[in-house]
């Protein structure tokens, strides 16, 4: 059995993908988080074909400004049974990025073993992500370059301690506590169902 080349990431752009933002971005990945379907707003919105998606790594729309320790968190939630949101800059074919919120859910068989991820995806405002997200994710980024992943962990654990909280509930609090901006974006329809679910 020959492995799918991987497709070689693009050089990222400070631009940011044109979408509508209504729609709902769904992949599904295996349990060792490769792409197994994706929906036509996913395929639109990152740039690449269904074919071309099919089989590759999901870090290839890894936006490289997104912190490791994010990624190690939700994989370690995953991992452990725990479905999962988190906040998103990802990358496009292109070069260009989009934010989103994403809901992971987990797939299990009758052994109740892990068996596939599937995620949907929608957008936030640009205020709510600029003000409460970009500033923590920057000093996350600048802590991992200079004093690597571990260091970068302990400073974000020591943040989400003081305000005795964990990432998932960081990001849920966030959202009820912005639920009229997210309302007013999407004009009180098209929330999705997991977001309509977040923000009650």
């Amino acid at each position: 059995m020959t492995e799918t080349p991987t497709i070689k990431r693009p050089v990222p752009i400070d631009e940011e993908v044109l979408w509508d933002k209504t729609t709902t971005l769904m992949s599904r990945t295996n349990k060792h988080g490769h792409i197994m379907e994706t929906n036509k707003a996913f395929q639109e919105v990152s740039g690449y074909t269904e074919a071309e998606l099919y089989d590759q790594p999901h870090s290839l729309i890894r936006h490289p400004d997104m912190p490791k320790v994010v990624f190690k968190i939700l994989w370690e939630n995953l991992k452990g049974h725990n479905n999962f949101h988190a906040i998103i800059k990802n990358l496009s074919k292109s070069g260009r990025y989009y934010w989103v919120i994403t809901n992971f859910e987990i797939v299990r068989n009758e052994q109740d073993e892990i068996t596939a991820f599937v995620s949907h995806r929608k957008a936030l405002p640009k205020v709510l992500i600029s003000e409460h997200i970009v500033p923590l994710y920057e000093r996350l980024l600048k802590i991992e370059k200079a004093n690597g992943l571990e260091v970068s962990e302990r400073y974000f654990n020591g943040f989400l301690e003081d305000r005795k909280t964990t990432y998932d509930a960081f990001i849920r609090q966030l959202l009820k506590e912005n639920a009229e901006e997210i309302k007013a974006f999407y004009n009180n329809k098209n929330t999705d169902s997991f977001l309509t679910e977040l923000i009650r």
